[in-house]
């Protein structure tokens, strides 16, 4: 699959090996406001801060249904699912990562403004992500990103731990 956006709408090809070519599948890809489907490496919370332990415990146990955990392990992966699907993608920082773990510059930003382009959100937790004025090349950052309205939840319940 391929994803693109050229400022305006976003578009997805799919590769079909009979013709060698990539051919349009997904016109004006437009990510739902609200998603059913979270993503992120729960093999970390014990690192996380309460904050965003209390969001995953929250659409876990407390949202009526529940939302589904999908974690495939590769941004690019989940982040093409959260695009189709809608929910968030998530890498927040822990305790062993405070700056978070993906680089602002080149994993952060492209992703973030494809997400913005097809109508989703992505943060820190507190800020827009393609906000951020970089300070090196290789900066971290943590980000939250998928469906505009779950990304505000998430943003909530950070703002309540500080």
């Amino acid at each position: 699959n391929l994803v693109l956006t050229i400022g305006g709408c976003v578009y997805g090809f799919t590769l079909d090996s009979s013709l060698g070519e990539f051919v349009l599948t997904h016109p004006k890809i437009a990510v739902p406001n609200a998603g059913a489907i979270y993503s992120v490496n729960e093999g970390n919370s014990k690192f996380w801060d309460a904050g965003f332990r209390a969001y995953v415990e929250h659409v876990k146990t407390v949202e009526d249904p529940p939302r589904s955990l999908r974690y495939i392990g590769s941004m690019v992966a989940d982040v093409h699912r959260t695009l189709l699907y809608g929910g968030t993608f998530s890498y927040p920082s822990d305790s062993k990562s405070p700056d978070g773990k993906l680089r602002l510059l080149y994993e952060c930003f492209p992703m973030a403004y494809i997400m913005e382009k097809a109508g989703g959100a992505a943060s820190d937790g507190a800020r827009r992500i393609l906000d951020i004025e970089p300070k090196h090349i290789h900066q971290r950052s943590p980000i939250h990103m998928g469906s505009a309205e779950d990304v505000k939840t998430i943003e909530k319940f950070l703002g309540k731990a500080e």
